[in-house]
């Protein structure tokens, strides 16, 4: 028998605030699993209608999704206080100081995530090492690792292998605990005493946008360099840094990384990243190319 909201509200914020103990930030989600609080700028005209894709929060209201997401005890009351009817919470991940990245093995597939996990870590050498485990109510598992604190991991679905999601910058997974419309999120037995292991580095580089070949290219960016511009304008909310990231990645890798430092910085400004962000962002795609920032 489902639990009254009141009481689900209840215990999902006991469950959230014993998460952010652990430094992990949360928000509120519904039995849907999406984020119990609505938009504020919803019902707002123009460019940002809807979405409003230029506000992370700024605004100063709840509603922004995994950008409202908190280990401070009395925001995260003030978030469940907003939303009644939340009988969940969801954990930002890439957020310090785990940097967490998600490996969601769904079952709802005709393949076998986990199997296929097992097949790349044979075929590429890596091992998981044990870490924190949750059981979805569908039967499939969600492994907590920890990336370094200088990569964007972004979100993917089946790039890795057919049933196996990643949860990175911009997403969430859900906490154990939180009730959904097909039941309830649990730590696997065994588990619930371990922090999120780091990412083994062969698995975190195919986590990663892939490489492309490098071609030097003359000290003028060309129409690839713009190409790589209007691909950072394009970036949507959740977008940004990962496009950034990518961005800069192949720009280093094609000789024109220095040179197009400065564009792409204005591109990720007028997408509403800050400078300081944009800057951080770029140096990592550097050093994770082997360039100096």
């Amino acid at each position: 028998m489902a639990l009254p909201d009141r009481q689900a509200t209840t215990l999902a914020l006991a469950h959230a605030l014993s998460a952010a103990e652990r430094g992990l930030a949360v928000i509120p989600l519904s039995r849907t699993k999406l984020p119990a609080l609505r938009s504020p700028h919803r019902d707002e005209t123009g460019p940002g209608r809807g979405s409003a894709p230029r506000c992370r929060g700024e605004c100063g209201r709840f509603g922004h999704g995994v950008h409202d997401a908190s280990t401070d005890p009395t925001r995260i009351r003030e978030l469940f206080a907003a939303a009644p009817r939340a009988t969940g919470y969801g954990i930002a991940c890439g957020l310090a100081p785990h940097h967490l990245i998600g490996v969601d093995l769904d079952t709802k597939t005709d393949n076998d995530s986990s199997a296929a996990l097992r097949e790349l870590a044979l075929r590429h050498l890596f091992t998981i090492p044990a870490t924190m485990v949750v059981l979805t109510p569908g039967g499939g598992r969600h492994l907590w690792l920890s990336g370094p604190p200088d990569v964007v991991v972004p979100n993917s679905a089946s790039r890795l292998a057919p049933g196996i999601d990643i949860r990175g910058a911009g997403g969430y997974l859900v906490g154990p605990g939180s009730r959904t419309d097909h039941g309830t999120y649990t730590v696997a037995p065994g588990t619930a005493h371990l922090t999120p292991a780091a990412c083994p580095p062969t698995l975190l580089q195919l986590l990663l946008p892939p490489p492309r070949t490098h071609h030097p290219a003359p000290s003028s960016t060309g129409g690839h360099g713009q190409g790589l511009v209007q691909f950072v304008l394009a970036a949507h909310e959740g977008q940004r840094n990962t496009r950034l990231f990518w961005a800069a990645c192949r720009a280093y890798e094609d000789g024109i990384g220095p040179a197009l430092v400065g564009p792409l910085v204005q591109a990720a400004l007028d997408t509403g990243l800050s400078e300081r962000e944009a800057h951080a962002t770029i140096a990592s795609a550097a050093r994770m190319t082997g360039h100096r920032p």
